[in-house]
């Protein structure tokens, strides 16, 4: 049986960090970009995926991710992912997320950098 992702969000000055845990496929992906469109929806346009708790994401989940990155570019935001393993990061390089989507190594640089 596949783990279900927990996602939970948290607001601050200007930035909405958005927590995963578990498997990003295309369940846990729809529920990530069911959270990123209302806060889209609610005016943030900066938003961070704090993926420390995420071991895997499968080519589903990565699509997924690609749209929200879409829907932020239309909106003139921005989406960044941080504290990803080294795996999620290389696959994220060679994917293209990281060409329109930035990746900081921890939450506190990609806050600095994202709300400054």
């Amino acid at each position: 049986m596949a783990e279900m992702l927990k996602v939970t969000t948290e607001n601050r000055d200007g930035l909405a960090v958005v927590y995963t845990e578990g498997y990003i496929n295309n369940q846990g992906g729809e529920e990530i970009a069911r959270i990123a469109y209302q806060l889209i929806e609610a005016g943030h346009k900066s938003v961070l995926l704090n993926l420390a708790g995420t071991k895997i994401v499968n080519s589903i989940g990565i699509s997924i991710l690609i749209e929200i990155i879409e829907k932020m570019l239309e909106i003139e935001g921005r989406l960044a992912f941080c504290s990803l393993t080294p795996t999620i990061e290389k696959t994220f390089h060679i994917m293209g997320l990281a060409q329109y989507a930035s990746i900081y190594p921890d939450e506190a640089t990609a806050a600095q950098a994202l709300v400054s």
